[in-house]
């Protein structure tokens, strides 16, 4: 299963090429019965192996996840150590989930606790390394570490959690994915409303 999925990374890292798309988001797994660093060393030598066999310039960007189960990668120390262990540092970045985030016990719900997420990102991995935002709310609560995306504003994150987190300086500029719970297309165009409603309400303030 771990050789199978390194020819599914190369792989999807041909496709994103192909499609002219500049990122492929990883998920990076569960640890089953391993230790945490030796999952986290199997993840950095399988990443390391793709890259060096698929030359193009596609970043692989490792995703933070809820810490569910046995799941890595759930905290920015763990992001770190695994950023460090990929030889090619320019080809590698961060995708960081709000739902999965809020889910590990980062506070993005309030304004202190995004700013203390923030300034801890920043000094454990790097503002610079990160890429892509997948917006999404929560259906559980701060650190319960069970993984449920729920529709933007009315989880755990919440509405005025949104308006602050697509607003931020920091974050403004990236480019954002919603994954929210989808029966129809009129869940997505409900999702996205929301998010454009808070980002014309804070350039009207």
């Amino acid at each position: 299963l771990y050789f199978k999925s390194i020819k599914s990374l190369q792989e999807d890292m041909v496709r994103t090429k192909k499609l002219g798309a500049t990122y492929l988001v990883l998920h990076l797994g569960s640890r089953i019965t391993s230790s945490e660093a030796k999952a986290m060393g199997r993840i950095t030598q399988a990443v390391n192996h793709a890259l060096a066999q698929v030359k193009n310039r596609v970043i692989v960007l490792l995703e933070n996840t809820a810490g569910q189960g046995t799941a890595i990668g759930y905290s920015f120390s763990q992001i770190k150590g695994l950023l460090e262990g990929i030889d090619d540092k320019d080809r590698v970045g961060v995708c960081l989930d709000t739902a999965h985030a809020l889910e590990a016990g980062y506070d993005l719900s309030e304004k202190e606790g995004l700013k203390k997420v923030i300034e801890e990102f920043d000094r454990l991995i790097g503002l610079e390394k990160l890429y892509l935002l997948h917006l999404n709310d929560s259906k559980t609560p701060l650190s319960s570490r069970v993984d449920r995306h729920w529709h933007i504003g009315d989880g755990y994150i919440g509405r005025e959690g949104f308006r602050r987190i697509i607003n931020h300086p920091e974050l403004s500029h990236l480019p954002a994915i919603l994954e929210t719970p989808r029966k129809s297309d009129e869940d997505d165009l409900k999702n996205m409303s929301v998010v454009r409603d808070l980002v014309e309400l804070a350039l009207s303030n």
